[in-house]
């Protein structure tokens, strides 16, 4: 007795076919600014241009090989020198498939420490091969501290790998990988109960906005001494590089195909002119990280209190 109705009901499906597909997809971070900005460039263009856009969360690898294809249209967060490997395979020197906006958001990356920690006496990289020090960041009672370096996705974890195998101290603490918001979490309970933590930090973020947070200090950058075997190339990257010494300048841009720039140039030399400040994107990491928003209704409300200004990136 329920067969007529099961055929009626795929009737209707053949009839409605699949939902239409998006006019471009916009690659997604997944870490807080990349997600507010990968949605406000999403209802930006839909403002600008009347295109839809599908948000998807993908790597940043996975993003290059995507807009290589032409799958992908843009990337909202390309940190140099981290995906260098990937702007030089995929951009210029390589199949010129993918192009880097001109404009850039200025940016660090480097090893925090709380208050308490800097109290406590780790106040540079070369005090974290002191085991005296180094117990002082031990959570699960084991006599070891814990540093947190980044999420398992993140190139930047696998160079955190690679200058504590270079520094020395991955002998003298655990290396933990863990999302963002988990770690975020973990230094508001340390700050909040006193407990010494040392983390890999980047900015801009809300982090700062929140607490006390010291850098560490390091031996300055020294590309002779910066070497870092590109992750394609070689399974054993991490153990064959070596970077003794701090990050060098660090910055991102919007990223985006070369094929869909060709397809739709006026949304390309839109896609130029958007210039996020470094604290409008803190200001991002605080409203998705803290207050808990959604990146879509961020984003939103950001377009409609910055509707002037993104009409200007237009023209």
């Amino acid at each position: 007795m329920f067969r007529p109705m099961l055929f009626a009901a795929a009737s209707l499906l053949a009839l409605a076919g699949p939902a239409p597909a998006a006019d471009l997809v916009i690659a997604m971070p997944n870490w807080p600014s990349g997600q507010a900005s990968a949605n406000i460039l999403k209802f930006a263009i839909a403002k600008e241009f009347g295109l839809d856009a599908e948000v998807r969360e993908v790597g940043t690898m996975l993003a290059f090989a995507g807009m290589d294809s032409g799958e992908i249209a843009a990337v909202p967060e390309v940190w140099q020198p981290n995906f260098d490997d990937l702007v030089k395979r995929y951009g210029p020197d390589g199949s010129k498939s993918v192009v880097l906006s001109h404009l850039g958001v200025a940016a660090w990356q480097g090893l925090c420490a709380t208050s308490d920690a800097a109290a406590a006496g780790i106040k540079d990289v070369a005090d974290l091969s002191d085991p005296a020090k180094t117990a002082l960041l031990d959570t699960d009672g084991d006599g070891t501290g814990e540093i947190w370096i980044g999420a398992s996705t993140w190139t930047s974890t696998g160079i955190e790998r690679v200058r504590a195998n270079s520094y020395g101290y991955a002998s003298s603490v655990t290396l933990v990988e863990a999302e963002e918001d988990v770690a975020m979490a973990a230094v508001d309970a340390a700050v909040a109960t006193g407990r010494p933590m040392v983390f890999y930090c980047y900015a801009p973020h809300h982090i700062f906005n929140l607490h006390d947070i010291v850098r560490l200090t390091e031996p300055p950058y020294d590309p002779a001494k910066w070497k870092i075997v590109p992750q394609s190339e070689d399974p054993l990257w991490i153990s064959k590089s070596s970077a003794p010494v701090a990050w060098g300048p660090v910055e991102f841009h919007i990223a985006y195909s070369a094929a869909f720039a060709a397809k739709h140039p006026d949304v390309a030399a839109f896609l130029e002119k958007v210039d996020f400040k470094p604290d409008e994107i803190s200001a991002m990491s605080y409203a998705l990280q803290v207050d808990r928003q959604v990146p879509a209704d961020f984003a939103k409300a950001w377009i409609e209190t910055n509707g002037g200004r993104v009409d200007g990136w237009r023209h």
